[in-house]
């Protein structure tokens, strides 16, 4: 742990976080991460899951490398990891469904999905519950295969959640990362990106509703270490209540052999009232001149009261008028996510959102 000593809070990587609603994450946790935790895989057929000791097995740890405390300390002190393997060539008929149910208590967690050459598969991991959880995930996918990952954070209002999705996408792959943030008290995502080989595609999509006091945090990270490879990034959030709190910063790196990369990253907060703060940060780092195109856009804003006003003089009311405009802002980047078993869950869960506070 001498490479990453215990944060103070003022560090760049931190000074968004409230550290004092870790919950101790910073030290080993004290149960050794054997807190109640139950792992449900329902995989088609032609995929292998196996639960594994992450020491006695080469697949973990191959793809994925800590960079900073916490992510370094559930790598050492997790017990037990699942791996999912994917052969070459491989259409599994179905997605990979992992449900994680936290039962209380504090634990950590790691999966590694390997995804063979020329290989399609769709791998869902479903947070709910209540936990004190920090988790890594890493994915290795092979040349010209196609991955979609799905992330979605339902926890109970409790829950406190810090995980790393850590990719290497092949070449000529195609990587779509689905990041859906809903529940828990603290919850910090940590997705990031790089190329095994040029011509790999990136997709980082990511949907995020917070509620009173609640504090959602989302860092990106893509870099782009190999010639002609594209990342596109997406992130929408919505908050509602006194002190929700985002958090979004965006990094995507071109390296000097990067030639023919083209990326591009947004972000956009909706404000439905006061008290909500959002905190949206893109960085964009470029060290090669030869690139197809590089760009960035955030914006924060609050409820459009001009749409409100145009539907319910047509006759909507007002409730029905304010889901809608909250529909249309998300609508975009759901029906991207490509699997309309979640697509539909999402807007679900955005119209329960918001028939909590009635509006």
């Amino acid at each position: 742990m001498s490479d990453f000593p215990i944060p103070t809070g003022r560090e760049e990587a931190w000074r968004f976080t409230p550290t004092r609603r870790l919950r101790g994450l910073f030290e080993p946790l004290p149960d050794g991460g054997d807190g109640k935790v139950v792992v449900d895989i329902d995989a088609p057929e032609g995929v292998t899951v196996e639960r594994v000791d992450p020491r006695e097995d080469g697949r973990v740890g191959a793809v994925f490398t800590p960079t900073e405390r916490v992510a370094a300390l559930a790598f050492e002190g997790v017990k037990q990891a699942v791996v999912i393997d994917i052969p070459a060539n491989a259409r599994p008929s179905a997605p990979v469904s992992l449900a994680i149910r936290g039962e209380g208590g504090s634990s950590y967690g790691h999966t590694t999905i390997n995804v063979g050459a020329h290989a399609e598969a769709t791998v869902v991991i479903d947070h709910i519950g209540t936990a004190t959880r920090a988790a890594n995930v890493e994915i290795s996918i092979g040349d010209g295969a196609k991955l979609t990952f799905v992330s979605l954070q339902n926890w109970d209002p409790d829950a406190v959640h810090l995980a790393h999705h850590v990719a290497l996408v092949g070449r000529d792959a195609t990587y779509k990362s689905v990041v859906v943030t809903l529940g828990g008290d603290l919850v910090r995502i940590n997705p990031r990106v790089r190329f095994a080989g040029p011509g790999g595609d990136a997709e980082l999509l990511g949907v995020f509703f917070a509620d009173d006091g609640q504090h959602l945090e989302h860092r990106l990270l893509v870099d782009h270490d190999q010639p002609r490879c594209r990342s596109r990034v997406t992130y929408k959030g919505a908050l509602q209540g006194a002190n929700a709190h985002t958090v979004w910063i965006g990094d995507v790196i071109i390296r000097p052999n990067a030639v023919g990369t083209d990326t591009y990253e947004l972000n956009r907060n909706l404000l439905l009232t006061d008290g909500a703060r959002a905190d949206s940060v893109p960085n964009l780092e470029i060290e090669t001149g030869e690139v197809a195109g590089a760009g960035h856009a955030s914006a924060t804003g609050r409820f459009d009261d001009e749409q409100l006003f145009y539907l319910m003089t047509r006759g909507i009311d007002e409730q029905t008028a304010r889901r809608l405009v909250v529909r249309g802002f998300f609508a975009d980047v759901v029906s991207r996510i490509g699997v309309p078993d979640i697509e539909a869950r999402l807007m679900s869960a955005v119209d329960d959102e918001l028939a909590r506070t009635g509006a």
